[in-house]
């Protein structure tokens, strides 16, 4: 479904090459102060145009269709939508016929009997992660005691910042291929206790939430796959005081699927983006054979570039959510 959480939930809607795209929210608190210049830094987080992003630039411009008046929320269904104005929908064509490796074309195509929306992707599109930002904004201000960043820690298997990917992104962009990347989030300011065990633990929460970005691949907490190779005596958290504070963060944050009082820290990999200008073999429907795929459009080289805001507005999102209940 279309829809996350309990007391605070999200829905987003649209296709990428629709009119618009957009997110309702229920159970925003009434009496919150906000304004369409309230999205303008995340989204702006979020907005392609860099080096090794994609050339669509859309305006991104929020409207408020509902749920805010006067300058404040009122309780009732909040809902925000974004128009899709730079759309070459032609480009998108030839997936019917030869679909695109690495995307949904073929299955959804199956799933929905060809009557879904091709076009940039359709409602698979990376695209959809505009509304999942705005919805971000507004959890964010439900729980402004809580401190949520993000930051990508890794390209194309280079760890670093911006200078040393530069390398790696020019040489992807010349061979017309992609790179995937690493996203951490640290979480501050959570109460201990928060998540309600056995399926809506905070780890499960935040996992379904992030797990839900187009071309999430893994997400691991705190020493993650890395505490396999770990005996008990190195992976376990010694507490040094009342509060719960722990000499070392192994578990992330999280212990039994509740918080712990320690900072929440998750890392999310990202694959590479699968639209490519690099020829790739996929099946021909108008011709019963393998053939060969050149695939137009603007796409993103690494779209995990654009990515820390959006693992930030899930993580906000789950958290409104969970700490409302």
């Amino acid at each position: 479904m279309n829809a996350f959480g309990q007391k605070f939930r999200v829905s987003v809607f649209g296709e990428s090459h629709g009119r618009s795209i957009g997110v309702v929210m229920d159970g925003v608190p009434a009496g919150i102060p906000l304004s369409e210049q309230d999205f303008s830094e995340d989204i702006l987080r979020r907005k392609s145009g860099a080096k090794g992003t994609t050339p669509r630039i859309e305006d991104d411009k929020p409207e408020i269709l509902s749920g805010v008046f006067g300058g404040k929320t009122t309780g009732a269904p909040l809902s925000v939508v974004f128009r899709n104005n730079n759309t070459k929908s032609s480009d998108y064509e030839i997936f019917k016929e030869m679909p695109r490796p690495g995307h949904a074309d073929f299955a959804s195509g199956v799933k929905w009997n060809n009557f879904n929306d091709p076009r940039g992707g359709g409602h698979f599109s990376g695209r959809l992660t505009l509304p999942v930002v705005a919805a971000g904004v507004v959890a964010k201000k439900i729980i402004d005691d809580v401190c949520i960043n993000a930051r990508l820690v890794e390209v194309g298997g280079v760890p670093g910042g911006d200078e040393q990917w530069l390398d790696v992104l020019d040489q992807a962009i010349k061979d017309g291929d992609s790179l995937g990347g690493i996203v951490e989030c640290s979480i501050e300011g959570v109460p201990v206790g928060v998540g309600e065990p056995f399926f809506d633990s905070v780890e499960s929460m935040i996992s379904h939430a992030v797990f839900s970005i187009p071309g999430v691949r893994g997400v691991e907490f705190g020493d993650g796959f890395h505490a396999a190779k770990m005996k008990g005596s190195e992976h376990n958290d010694p507490i040094i005081s009342d509060t719960g504070q722990c000499g070392k963060n192994g578990a992330g944050g999280v212990n039994g699927g509740l918080a712990n009082g320690n900072p929440i820290v998750f890392r999310v990999a990202f694959k590479p983006t699968s639209s490519i200008r690099k020829p790739q073999r996929t099946y021909d429907f108008t011709t019963g054979r393998i053939g060969t795929l050149e695939i137009p459009g603007r796409h993103d080289v690494c779209f995990a570039l654009r990515t820390p805001v959006v693992v930030e507005a899930m993580a906000a999102i789950v958290l409104a959510d969970l700490m409302s209940r």
